[in-house]
């Protein structure tokens, strides 16, 4: 429960709206991924997230680790793919997840978030989880330490299904 708040109030504060007494609702769980909404003054988030089932790395010290996918339908946003490193991530880095077998796709870090570069290749990633089996995502930390994150891709449908009805785009 603590690395989900610690998430959830990262998701927030990057979108926002978070507030002390919001709190998010669950949609469901699925395997891997967990599906939410959360509404505050108005504006609906709908989001999953699901946490490694592999890191590798010669770390001593690291954060919790999270990738998730988010609606922000007031502000027409869809499919928004973020991922929370657990450290900072060396100045202009570029983080790579891959889907199985697919070409590495270069996110865009800030501190310890990465993000794909636009909408377009968000909705490509997706559509890429959406089939995949495995996501693995490999950064380098601001001291130079090289991560390899795995991620399963079990039960992502059903929870995307979640937040696509919880945010009118079934």
């Amino acid at each position: 429960m603590k690395k989900l708040c610690l998430f959830l109030g990262c998701v927030m504060c990057a979108a926002g709206v978070y507030a002390a007494d919001d709190k998010p609702e669950i949609l469901g769980t699925y395997d891997s991924w967990t599906a939410y909404v959360y509404t505050h003054q108005g504006e609906k988030t709908c989001y999953m997230t699901t946490t490694p089932t592999k890191s590798k790395g010669k770390y001593s010290k690291r954060g919790d680790v999270f990738l998730s996918v988010a609606h922000h339908p007031d502000k027409k946003e869809f499919d928004v793919v973020n991922v929370m490193a657990g450290y900072t991530y060396k100045k202009g880095s570029k983080p790579v997840i891959s889907v199985d077998k697919n070409k590495g796709i270069a996110l865009v870090s800030y501190e310890d978030g990465a993000w794909t570069k636009d909408k377009e290749v968000d909705a490509k990633l997706v559509g890429q989880m959406k089939k995949g089996s495995v996501a693995v995502l490999q950064g380098s930390s601001v001291r130079g330490t090289l991560t390899t994150d795995t991620f399963s891709m079990k039960g992502f449908s059903k929870a995307y299904r979640d937040i696509q009805k919880a945010c009118g785009r079934e």
